[in-house]
């Protein structure tokens, strides 16, 4: 079966932009629900566990249809919720670095400038869901929004950032006051993992 990620901080290390109590209750009953549902999901099917979770994107067409919206509800929020843990840390100067550094500033002339258009996009998302910042067919970065817990590895695009918008990320925090949780996030953005992704899979792609 998929086995839980295990964070490279504790829950109290984002404090006092995330609290201690929100990052509990979302890594134990959010995250770990997701994965404990798909791993039964799978089961079900009598998956034989051949693939990684991003690879098993591509291989939906191995389940029983009436499962298969279930099966990807699921297997969305555990990838994404990965993500998210890998988007963050409590490091400091928290500011692109090295390759993806360049490549925000050429799409978006500056870092100010990519953090403005990534706020916009995140609020203007209606209901639950996420911001990504994800990487192209053409080694291309762009900022979108998926609802729910669609990932966008289901779009063929890669993702290498999240903020998860949905209100368990930030409601105790910050109640219905998503834009202050919104800036707040750039403060514990983990750039140097961000970039990580950017140049193993732009390499890939390229």
């Amino acid at each position: 079966m998929y086995v839980r990620m295990t964070l490279n901080y504790d829950f109290a290390s984002l404090e006092p932009f995330i609290d201690t109590h929100t990052m509990g209750l979302h890594y134990n009953k959010h995250y770990l629900g997701y994965l404990k549902n798909l791993n039964n999901l799978l089961a079900k099917n009598n998956y034989n566990y051949e693939y990684s979770l991003k690879d098993l994107v591509y291989h939906l067409d191995l389940f029983d249809k009436n499962d298969l919206e279930n099966i990807k509800f699921n297997l969305g929020g555990v990838l994404n919720h990965e993500l998210y843990w890998n988007s963050v840390s409590p490091k400091k100067n928290n500011v692109p670095v090295k390759a993806i550094k360049v490549a925000i500033e050429k799409k978006y002339q500056s870092y100010d400038n990519f953090k403005t258009v990534f706020t916009e996009t995140a609020m203007s998302l209606k209901g639950s869901g996420y911001t990504f910042l994800v990487l192209k067919a053409n080694n291309d970065i762009e900022i979108v929004n998926t609802t729910n817990q669609h990932t966008p590895y289901m779009d063929n695009d890669i993702p290498l950032m999240t903020m998860d918008m949905w209100e368990h990320a930030y409601y105790i925090n910050y109640e219905n006051n998503k834009k202050e949780y919104i800036e707040n996030f750039f403060d514990i953005v983990d750039y140097e993992n961000i970039n990580r992704l950017y140049e193993e899979n732009k390499k890939r792609i390229a």
